[in-house]
């Protein structure tokens, strides 16, 4: 949960509206969609809704979002319990989550950011292999 906790963190900047390419990356490899992260921090701000979506679809896809954010949290809760995943897997996230924090509203070269997305998937792939 800790890593959930901490990645909602890491995007809540309220005045970064724009994802760079290293969250638009990892957004990819997420469960969300980009439109869901947009509404779930929008609900954090408690902005309501925007995005130029019907206030009908906006109110759908919170639901689906708060839907999966509790889905993760069982999961997570459910990995750890039963051991597959550990405190030092949660250790690893929470520390990625905290340097998305800090590459987040920084102006990274593209270069760059294909390096460090690379660095993140073989990060968590190589947390799933152990």
């Amino acid at each position: 949960m800790a890593l959930v906790i901490s990645f909602c963190i890491a995007l809540s900047d309220p005045e970064a509206d724009e994802f760079n390419g290293i969250v638009r990356h990892i957004i990819k490899k997420s469960l969300f969609t980009e439109r869901q992260v947009e509404i779930i921090l929008r609900q954090r701000r408690r902005l309501g809704p925007g995005l130029g979506i019907s206030r009908g679809a906006y109110y759908r896809q919170a639901a689906q979002s708060r839907e999966k954010i509790e889905r993760l949290y069982y999961t997570v809760s459910l990995l750890q319990g039963l051991g597959v995943l550990e405190s030092r897997d949660i250790g690893v996230m929470s520390d990625l989550a905290e340097k998305i924090g800090e590459l987040k509203s920084s102006d990274v070269p593209p270069d760059r950011e294909v390096d460090i997305t690379s660095v993140l998937d073989k990060i968590v792939s190589q947390a799933c292999k152990t």
